[in-house]
């Protein structure tokens, strides 16, 4: 059994759950410190659709630079997330 919860959760039970603590410490930081709250982030997606709808699909066009903001963020965390991982 231990085995198995191991393999999933990728670490040990305490180690993952601490991991777990200390980034949802950090996260929690950071979005205090641009005072952002969990629920923002489904207004954020309803406004996207409303606004999507009400231009007549014109905000298409802003799902290019949704799409280049985010993986300015998200590839280079893939990268260094991969180069960490040769370490091992």
């Amino acid at each position: 059994m231990s085995n198995g919860l191991t393999r999933f959760l990728g670490d040990t039970p305490g180690r993952t759950a601490l991991k777990l603590l200390v980034a949802s410490f950090v996260v929690g930081v950071i979005m205090a410190a641009f005072n952002w709250y969990p629920v923002d982030l489904l207004y954020m997606a309803r406004d996207f659709l409303v606004n999507l709808w009400e231009t007549g699909f014109a905000a298409l066009g802003r799902f290019g630079s949704y799409f280049l903001l985010g993986a300015g963020v998200v590839i280079p965390i893939f990268i260094v997330m991969r180069l960490l991982s040769l370490r091992r």
